[in-house]
């Protein structure tokens, strides 16, 4: 690579940054070209470090470089706009990142919690195993336990209770995942309740109760639990293989993903406690409410397939972009 014909090609692209960086106030079409002359730096920096000894000039360029990026980050700092970012990119990016662990998480959990079910509808040893007495129509006759705790507390504070502790069962299953077992615990422990709870429901021939109380908040609310539960493994995994980047830096950038998927969360799972605790105990027929839960879990997807891949598509087609979006970072990335 000859270096001072690179330098003179590019010098010219090199001064503008530099100028708009140390301007004041800039104006859209100025603001526009200071990103994409940043991005383009960046790249051109990362070149000149795999190839060039000449540390003057990389030195140069870095300082431009950083004073171009706190620029940018100053025309971004709108906190309306990064609210908008975060719900419209950031997040749902983060999510569909993820949706290979996730999704396997929530197919392994129906056959774990599909396999109890029907193993304690039919088997002996499955009670004995599980302490499950011999009469359990307290729990599955109509107006018993499992109905009526959907019912027993007034609604909003019933939402609110299920929010919270949906909110801290999703935050062990993130922060615990570098573990790995912690969360792979937890999804197994929640697959044997509901299985036994299945299986004694379709014992007692009440499944279509079973469905009409679980699937209205629960298929968004389980949907919550396995993109925490599936974020979490990948946190542990890539402790264990980083791939191309050092273990610290890998860890680092999946724990970033994994903070933004709990902060997404929390709203995911509010509206999950809104329907646990408004639509599931209502007096509407069982078909409407599982509607109203499907019509819930099919926008969150669409919402994850749609928005987050567009978002990974930008981001992947614009490397540089990451630098751009984490603040915490104090240099361009050189990838």
């Amino acid at each position: 690579m000859d270096v001072d014909a690179y330098s003179v090609m590019h010098r010219r692209s090199w001064d503008r940054l530099d100028h708009l960086s140390r301007r004041g106030k800039l104006t859209g079409a100025e603001a526009e070209e200071l990103v994409a002359l940043y991005r383009r730096t960046s790249q051109q920096l990362a070149r000149l470090q795999s190839h060039s000894p000449e540390p003057e000039l990389i030195a140069g360029l870095s300082a431009v470089l950083t004073r171009a990026r706190g620029k940018v980050l100053g025309t971004k700092s709108d906190p309306w706009a990064e609210f908008g970012r975060f719900w419209t990119q950031v997040f749902p990016a983060a999510v569909y990142r993820t949706w290979v662990w996730w999704a396997t998480a929530g197919a392994l959990f129906v056959l774990l919690t599909a396999g109890i079910a029907e193993w304690v509808r039919g088997s002996g040893a499955a009670r004995e195993l599980f302490g499950i007495p011999a009469d359990n129509t307290a729990i599955t006759a109509p107006g018993g336990k499992f109905e009526t705790y959907y019912t027993e507390h007034p609604n909003d504070a019933f939402a609110a209770q299920v929010w919270t502790n949906n909110a801290w069962v999703s935050a062990v299953c993130l922060f615990t995942g570098v573990l790995i077992l912690p969360v792979v615990y937890m999804l197994v422990m929640n697959a044997v309740n509901v299985g036994i709870t299945a299986g004694l429901m379709a014992e007692a021939g009440r499944l279509d109760a079973f469905f009409g109380y679980i699937l209205p908040h629960g298929m968004l609310e389980l949907t919550a639990v396995f993109v925490a539960g599936g974020a979490g493994l990948k946190l542990g995994w890539t402790l264990i293989d980083p791939g191309r980047l050092s273990r610290l830096e890998a860890v680092a950038r999946q724990g970033r993903a994994a903070a933004t998927i709990a902060l997404g969360l929390v709203a995911v799972l509010f509206v999950s406690g809104l329907l646990e605790g408004f639509v599931t105990p209502s007096g509407l027929p069982g078909s409407m409410r599982i509607g109203i839960g499907f019509l819930a879990e099919i926008l969150f997807l669409v919402y994850v397939f749609v928005l987050g891949r567009r978002a990974v598509l930008a981001e992947d087609s614009n490397p540089v972009l990451e630098t751009l979006d984490n603040p915490w970072q104090t240099t361009p990335s050189t990838r």
